[in-house]
This record gives structure tokens, sequence and C-alpha cells, in this order.
């Protein structure tokens, strides 16, 4: 019986990559000169360091085209809210959302038992197993989860016939 699952995975190499060459634009540019302006990234949580909420702007507006160039998909995101640090600086928290949180993943489920197409869905942990009697049922099913969730980086892979 064929089945793939649907995933949401974040290549971490290529998240630090981008950090890096983030912390490099940003070193090299004139109105950053003498801040303390700069992107941290611990495991799965970036955060962005500044002198004032218009850098922490600029700084995203550097960090977001070096991750799509990296082909990380930004909805991956998750913003926090603009913090005071001491004196006049501040920071900002970016999560970044690995694996396909279990709302999420019954929201998937549920799209896909009301589309009344002839395919079983089940939650594997932080995935979605979808399987089928046929192949084109379950290229169908990715092209509706496609179309229906767009707020949510999601991977379709493990295909096995």
């Amino acid at each position: 019986m064929p089945s793939f699952d649907i995933t949401s995975e974040v290549d971490m190499v290529a998240l630090r990559n981008a950090v890096d060459g983030t912390n490099r634009k940003i070193s090299g540019r004139y109105d950053f000169k003498g801040s303390d302006a700069r992107v941290e990234q611990a495991e799965k949580l970036l955060t962005l360091f500044g002198d004032n909420d218009f850098q922490l702007e600029q700084m995203l507006a550097l960090l977001l085209p070096e991750m799509t160039a990296k082909k990380i998909d930004v909805r991956c995101l998750d913003h926090g809210d603009i913090q005071k640090v001491g004196g006049n600086k501040v920071k900002q928290e970016l999560k970044v959302r690995v694996g396909i949180e279990q709302d999420e993943s019954k929201r998937i489920v549920k799209l896909i038992k009301d589309s009344k197409l002839k395919v079983q869905a089940s939650i594997q942990g932080e995935a979605v197993r979808v399987s089928g009697a046929k192949r084109d049922l379950l290229q169908d099913c990715i092209a509706l989860v496609r179309k229906e969730i767009t707020d949510y980086p999601l991977q379709y892979g493990n295909f096995r016939d």
C-alpha cells in the first residue's frame, strides 16, 4: 500500500550559514557602525540584538532574504515580542518551528478525512503519514494539503510504493 509522510523540517546547517551571512552584512553596513547589532543562534532559537526597533527591522530585512537564498522557508519562524534590554538596547527572539505541532497535525488529518479521498491519515509523532490504495490518490492528497495549508511550511517525503 503506497504511503508518504508530511513533515516540517529546517536544514540547521543552512540556517547557521544564513545567520553568519547576515552578521557579515551587518558588520559591513555603515548604519550599523558602532552599534551592538547582531544575530545569535542557539539550537532552534534566533535572537536579534540591536540599539532600537528600527535596527531590528533592518536586521530582519537582511535575515529573511538570506534564509530564502539558502532555501529555508521563512514561515518556520515564530516572531516573538520586542523586549527592552538594559539601557536603550532591544532584542527580539525568533523561534524556529521544527516538526508539526499536535494541533496542526490534527488539522491536517481532519482536512484529509473531510475531503472524502480514499486515503488514511495518521499522526506519527511530529509527522503525518498518509496511505492509500493508489499513487494517484496520494498525489491528489498532496495537492489538497498544499492548497489548503499555506501558513505552515510542509514537506512531502518518504514516499513508499
